[in-house]
C-alpha cells in the first residue's frame, strides 16, 4: 500500500507551532515509506478566512523544510491545488447522495429556533440529534409534500448526518488504541451550511477519500470528532478505505496547564509561529535554524526509546513511527528549544553559518565580506544562542562600541596611565596581528617590562574593543577587527574614558 498523508490547515492566520508538528509527523511518515504528502487548505469557513493565510503556510511550510510533494504551492502542477473552497459543487453532490440514503437530511430550523430548543428541551439534552430531532422542523419531522414544496420555494436548509441511536462507534487509533463512543452521545452534525458551503466534517471525509488518504494525522483536539468521521465513512459505504487515525497528543503550556495557544507567545515571551506573522517575530526572525526547530518539535510527543536528542532529518525519517508517539501532552519548554539551537549553530561550520548571516547582515546596514563573517563566526560561536546574536551580541564587529561597562571603568580605568596606554596603541601598530598567540605573547611582555599587572591592562584593552568585560578573547578579536580599527577603537576609548 502505497502510503499518502496529508497536512489540512485552514487559512484563518498565521500557522502555529503545532500545525508545524503535525506536518513534521505527516512528513516523516510519508518520506520514511516514499508516500506521497499533500497540503490541502481547509478554506470552507469563508466567514474567517484571512488574506494572506494561505502564503504564510506555503512558505513556512518551505522554511522549515518539509514542504508537500502534492496539494497547494508544491508539485508539478499535476494533482491540486487542494482548496475546499473550489470544490462546493463536489460536496452537495456527495451531501445530496447521503440524504437519499436516509443517511443525512433536511433540517429548516431558524437561528432562533435552534436557541429555544436549547432553552426549552425538558431532557436538558442541548444538542441537535436523535433526541430532540422529531421536535424540530426537518425532512424526518415533517410531512414529504411540506418538505418538497420549502425545497422548491428556496427555504433555506442545512444538511445534517442522521445519528442512530444505542450503537458503539469503534476508532482504532494508532497512538491511543481502541476508542469507543456511545451514538447517543453524539449530535447530528451539520453536512452542509445554509450557504452551500461544506463543514469541516463532510468536506474532510470526502477529500480524503477521493485524495486515497491511508493515514489522517491531526491534533488530539479532533478525537471528538472521529466518531463522526467513522460513521460518514459508514454511511458513504467506504469503510474499506477508511484511512487509519492517530491523534496526536497536545502540546502545552510551559507550566503544563492547558494547551499552547496563539497568543501564549505574548504572554511567555517567545515565539510561537515559524514565520512573522502581524508584527510578532517567529522563529526565524528571533534566529532558529530550522533543522534545530524541527529537532525540537520532534521530540515533544515522540521519542526514539532512547537517551539521543540530536537528530538529523534523515535520522527522524529512520526512526519514526506512529506506535512511539506518546499519548500524554508535551509541555513546551523554550529553553529546550534555544539549547538544541544553540547545539545545531556549535554543530555548523562556519562558513555555513557566515553565509546565513549574510542577508542578514546586509538588512541591518553591514557591508561586510563573508571572509569577515566567517570570522566572526569563528569568534563568537560558543557564545551564540541565535544566529542573530552574532550580530546583535557581537554588534562591535560591525560598528563602533555604543557604550562602556561603567563598573569596570572606574575599577581599571586610571587617568595618570594614559600615556602608558597611548605607547601601548604604539606597540599594537608595529605588531602581527594576523597570529593572535604572537600578538598576545609581545603585548604581555611589554606589560611586564613596564611593570604593570595584567589585569590591569587587558581588561582595558577589552572594553576599548567591545565596551564590555564579555566576549571572546582580546586577542582573537583583535585578530578579527584587524590593526586600523583596534587602534581607532583604543584612542577612542581613551578619550572617553579620561573625561571628567
Amino acid at each position: 500500500m502505497s502510503i499518502r498523508v496529508r497536512f489540512a490547515p485552514s487559512p484563518t492566520g498565521a500557522l502555529h507551532i503545532g500545525g508545524i508538528r503535525t506536518a513534521l509527523f505527516n512528513y516523516l511518515l510519508a518520506k520514511k515509506h516514499g508516500g506521497t504528502f499533500i497540503l490541502r487548505i481547509e478554506d470552507t469557513d469563508q466567514g474567517r478566512y484571512v488574506e494572506g493565510a494561505e502564503q504564510y503556510i506555503v512558505e513556512a511550510l518551505k522554511w522549515c523544510g518539509i514542504a508537500p510533494t502534492e496539494g497547494i504551492g508544491f508539485g508539478d502542477g499535476a494533482y491540486g491545488p487542494y482548496r475546499q473552497s473550489e470544490r462546493k459543487a463536489l460536496y452537495q453532490q456527495y451531501a445530496l447522495e447521503l440524504v437519499e440514503k436516509s443517511k443525512a437530511y433536511y433540517a429548516f430550523d431558524t437561528p432562533e429556533q435552534l436557541e429555544n430548543m436549547r432553552k426549552t428541551d425538558p431532557q436538558n439534552h442541548v444538542a441537535y440529534g436523535m433526541h430532540t430531532r422529531l421536535n424540530m422542523e426537518n425532512s424526518l419531522s415533517l410531512p414529504k409534500k411540506e418538505v418538497a414544496e420549502r425545497l422548491a420555494a428556496g427555504k433555506p436548509y442545512v444538511i445534517r448526518l442522521k445519528i442512530k441511536e444505542h450503537q458503539t462507534i469503534k476508532i482504532n487509533d494508532l497512538i491511543r488504541g481502541e476508542v469507543l463512543v456511545a451514538s447517543n452521545e453524539l449530535d447530528d452534525k451539520v453536512l452542509m451550511k445554509a450557504d452551500g458551503m461544506p463543514t469541516y466534517h463532510l468536506a474532510n471525509i470526502v477529500d480524503d477519500y477521493l485524495m486515497k488518504i491511508t493515514h489522517v494525522i491531526r491534533g488530539e483536539e479532533w478525537l471528538p470528532s472521529a466518531a463522526h468521521h467513522v460513521l460518514l465513512y459508514k454511511a458513504f459505504g467506504w469503510e474499506k478505505q477508511m484511512p487509519q487515525f492517530a491523534h496526536l497528543p497536545l502540546i502545552l503550556k510551559p507550566d503544563g496547564k492547558g494547551k499552547l495557544s496563539k497568543r501564549d507567545g505574548l504572554k511567555f515571551g517567545f515565539p510561537v509561529f515559524p514565520l512573522a506573522w502581524e508584527g510578532v517575530d517567529g522563529f526565524k526572525e528571533v534566529g532558529f535554524d530550522p533543522k534545530a526547530l524541527l529537532n525540537f518539535l520532534a521530540l515533544l510527543g515522540w521519542n526514539d526509546g532512547t537517551e539521543k536528542e540530536i537528530f538529523a532529518i534523515e535520522e527522524l525519517v529512520d526512526l519514526f513511527s506512529l506506535e512511539k508517539v506518546n499519548k500524554s501532552g508535551a509541555r513546551f519548554i523554550y529553553d529546550k528549544a534555544k539549547w538544541f539551537n544553540q547545539q545545531y549553530i556549535m554543530k555548523n561550520s562556519n562558513e555555513i553559518l557566515a553565509n546565513q548571516l549574510l542577508p542578514l547582515a546586509a538588512a541591518k546596514g553591514y557591508t561586510v565580506s563573508l571572509q569577515y563573517l566567517t570570522q566572526v563566526v569563528g569568534l563568537m560561536k560558543e557564545r551564540a544562542i541565535f544566529l542573530n546574536d552574532f550580530l546583535n551580541i557581537g554588534y562591535y564587529c560591525f560598528e563602533p562600541v555604543k557604550s562602556y561597562d561603567a563598573v569596570m571603568v572606574l575599577k581599571k580605568w586610571k587617568r595618570e596611565r594614559r600615556p602608558i596606554y597611548e605607547d601601548l596603541s604604539q606597540l599594537i601598530q608595529t605588531l602581527d596581528l594576523q597570529d593572535a598567540l604572537s600578538a598576545e605573547h609581545d603585548v604581555k611582555a611589554w606589560i611586564q617590562q613596564n611593570g604593570l599587572k595584567v589585569g590591569e591592562v587587558l581588561p582595558v584593552l577589552r572594553i576599548a574593543l567591545a565596551g564590555t568585560m564579555q566576549g571572546p578573547a582580546v586577542f582573537d578579536m583583535m585578530t578579527v577587527l584587524g590593526k586600523a580599527e583596534v587602534v581607532k577603537r583604543l584612542n577612542a576609548a581613551y578619550d572617553y574614558l579620561d573625561r571628567p
